[in-house]
């Protein structure tokens, strides 16, 4: 991807999480149970970095953990959110390429439902490997994104994305599509950026970043299903 389009697609992507604030936390105000489980990674006494925080949901869960939470997220308005929801936290707006931590300072950090937002292969590896260098000798990352392969949307969102890449209204990548955000009254508000995984490219961006999967599974059921993976650096 031509990288003056995947900073324009990464700018648009701030915009468009700013501007469904509202929404998105109403819409996720409750934890699923693959997330809860997720979390069981975290133990006592680490320190976590919830990459993607956006307004905060897995806050709580962590603190019950007695884990020292941080978490960080490229849109502002999402963390104005998190700060009024959980004053007691630790959040700041961050492009997670660049973050604001030293080198080996966490033992966990979560990426939940982010690098499929991220444009360009150069773009998700910085991001990686920004993750990697602020995670401890042998931390792990824990990953989540949408396997769209599974959604019975993916054929009606490619085909389209591939007809404006045809006409040359978009010069976005092959497997990139871009889905629609309604609002409570069922109003598109604008059109969100996801670069569709595959387990198998998954497994060759986080091998390339320099860390070690241990583990890698697909689970959920249309429309809520998801890649999961465990990697240590």
């Amino acid at each position: 991807m031509d990288q003056k389009l995947a900073s324009k697609l990464l700018e648009k992507t701030k915009k468009d999480y700013d501007l469904t604030v509202n929404d998105y936390t109403r819409s996720r105000s409750f934890i699923p149970e693959d997330i809860i489980s997720l979390t069981d990674y975290a133990v006592s006494g680490d320190r976590i970095l919830d990459s993607g925080c956006a307004s905060g949901r897995l806050y709580e869960t962590f603190v019950q953990k007695k884990v020292d939470y941080f978490g960080a997220d490229l849109s502002g308005k999402m963390i104005e959110r998190a700060i009024a929801n959980h004053p007691a936290g630790r959040f700041q707006a961050a492009d997670s390429r660049f973050l604001p931590f030293t080198e080996n300072y966490f033992d966990k950090v979560y990426s939940i439902s982010v690098i499929h937002n991220i444009p360009s292969e150069k773009f998700r590896q910085e991001y990686l490997r920004e993750i990697k260098r602020v995670l401890k000798p042998d931390g792990l990352l824990i990953l989540r994104v949408w396997d769209f392969w599974k959604r019975k949307a993916m054929p009606r969102l490619f085909f389209q994305a591939l007809a404006k890449k045809i006409f040359g209204k978009e010069g976005a990548d092959l497997f990139d599509v871009f889905v629609p955000w309604k609002n409570s009254a069922g109003q598109t508000v604008t059109e969100r950026y996801f670069h569709c995984f595959t387990k198998r490219e998954l497994k060759k961006t986080i091998k390339k970043a320099g860390f070690k999967i241990e583990k890698i599974w697909r689970a959920g059921q249309d429309p809520r299903t998801n890649i999961y993976l465990i990697a240590r650096k």
